[in-house]
């Protein structure tokens, strides 16, 4: 199947009761081995990528990550594309539920030319990696005035064969309340998509608006790589 099929065919529904409820979905499978091994060879080929950030310089964590180039590889250029337009249809109806105005377009191009008359005009799908000691400091992945709120993570190696430890986190912040966590273990080739910034929760009073950061524990032994699907463009 296709990109495009394989999307097509996720359960919805499902999906979004997922990030309503909990600020993330989890799906099972979606890249097969071959393709994840492809993606992760991709990091040793310097034309493929427009920049490369050390984590401990910028005392985000240890470990690195490249911003993928334009044009992006047709695999990571596809998911960005058919993955956008029912994620922003969950991203309106949040905007709604929360009583903000603003509303993402139907189609990822148009998204990204609003990016680029905010002076946003930089590809922002990234591969990550992470070997022993490694590790993310919780973060949000804004880089600009438009941020998507949604955003996607694919593992690219298999825990427990490639790397020990290496779980995402993810952190909420409640209002007038401690902070709650997310540990997840997805396998390679897994779908996980969250929450980028913040995200609506059902209070008592109705919906209220939530922080939530990422980021992702120590890898306690081999070499960890990951895809992440950014939907907004960065200055």
């Amino acid at each position: 199947m296709t990109i495009d099929e394989r999307i097509g065919a996720l359960p919805w529904a499902g999906i979004e009761q997922s990030l309503w409820e909990r600020g993330y979905s989890w799906t099972r499978g979606f890249l097969d081995s071959d393709e994840c091994a492809a993606v992760a060879a991709l990091y040793e080929d310097a034309s493929a990528f427009r920049s490369r950030v050390e984590m401990a310089r910028h005392r985000f964590g240890e470990g690195e990550y490249k911003y993928f180039a334009a044009p992006l590889p047709p695999l990571v250029a596809d998911l960005r594309r058919a993955l956008y337009p029912p994620l922003a249809q969950v991203a309106n109806r949040w905007a709604e539920a929360l009583g903000s105005s603003e509303r993402f377009p139907e189609r990822h191009d148009a998204l990204l030319e609003r990016c680029a008359h905010a002076g946003q005009a930089r590809p922002t799908p990234l591969v990550l990696r992470y070997r022993e000691g490694g590790y993310n400091c919780l973060h949000q992945d804004v880089y600009g005035d438009v941020t998507f709120p949604l955003q996607a993570l694919l593992p690219l190696s298999r825990p427990g064969r490639d790397f020990t430890g290496g779980e995402f986190l993810l952190v909420e912040q409640r209002p007038r309340a401690q902070s709650a966590a997310e540990v997840l273990t997805p396998e390679q080739g897994d779908l996980v998509l969250f929450t980028t910034r913040t995200r609506p929760a059902r209070g008592a009073r109705g919906f209220h608006r939530v922080n939530v950061r990422h980021g992702l524990s120590r890898v306690r032994s081999g070499q960890r790589y990951a895809l992440g699907v950014i939907f907004h463009d960065s200055k």
